[in-house]
């Protein structure tokens, strides 16, 4: 019998890949989806993806979601603060493990294992330590679609907003840049694959710049 637990949810390529590794382990069953939403902008933090679209997502993969919201210039207790209690509410309804899709940043790992041990939670890290160019290249082998709704252009050019996660993206991407986009070099809307019912149908629109952030706004088709 599978283990349920819940899925921390950006929305984007490497959260659908931990999803994709659970559901094929098939030890551990993803009983929601935790997204973190700005509420000024009503949009996926740091992604900048409209709620429509996460909400789509959501039904697509067959899976209850549940928000955090924060606000805008979000200080770090708000949002500890915030995801503390839906965590404690999972707790209570016996969930006791929380999945990221995190690759190598050890720092970041090692902080959510301590905020999660702090009230009695474990993390599970589905694709932890695999090999960057290659869990891209899997991406793609395995039908997944995306694209890029932001990218730091103190990183990566602006013009790769908007862009398909493809071959083409890969071999475009400059040296040093990660292929997952790791380093938060870009970050992605995943909106057809494996794991999804249907494809998430969509528009690009206005390409927007937010200090060193440029974002390409994706429309609900």
């Amino acid at each position: 019998m599978s283990i349920d637990i819940f899925l921390s949810w950006s929305g984007g390529k490497d959260s659908s890949l931990a999803l994709y590794e659970i559901q094929k382990a098939g030890t551990h069953r993803v009983s929601a989806l935790l997204t973190t939403v700005t509420e000024d902008y009503d949009r996926i933090s740091m992604h900048g993806v409209r709620r429509a679209l996460l909400d789509q997502q959501a039904e697509s993969l067959g899976i209850p979601l549940r928000k955090i919201l924060i606000p805008k210039d979000c200080s770090n207790a708000i949002y500890e603060s915030r995801m503390k209690a839906l965590l404690e509410e999972g707790l209570r309804e016996g969930i006791d493990t929380i999945a990221f899709g995190d690759i190598f940043l050890e720092d970041l790992k090692l902080y959510r294992e301590k905020n999660l041990a702090q009230i009695g939670m474990t993390g599970l890290f589905p694709i932890w330590k695999r090999d960057s160019p290659e869990l891209a290249r899997t991406f793609i082998d395995l039908g997944f679609r995306a694209v890029l709704a932001c990218v730091d252009t103190a990183k990566l050019d602006a013009s790769f907003a908007g862009r398909s996660f493809d071959q083409h993206l890969l071999r475009d991407l400059p040296p040093g840049v990660d292929p997952c986009g790791e380093n938060g070099e870009f970050h992605s809307f995943a909106f057809d694959g494996p794991i999804f019912k249907r494809a998430i149908p969509h528009t690009l629109g206005e390409v927007v710049r937010r200090d060193r952030f440029c974002f390409c706004d994706l429309v609900p088709a």
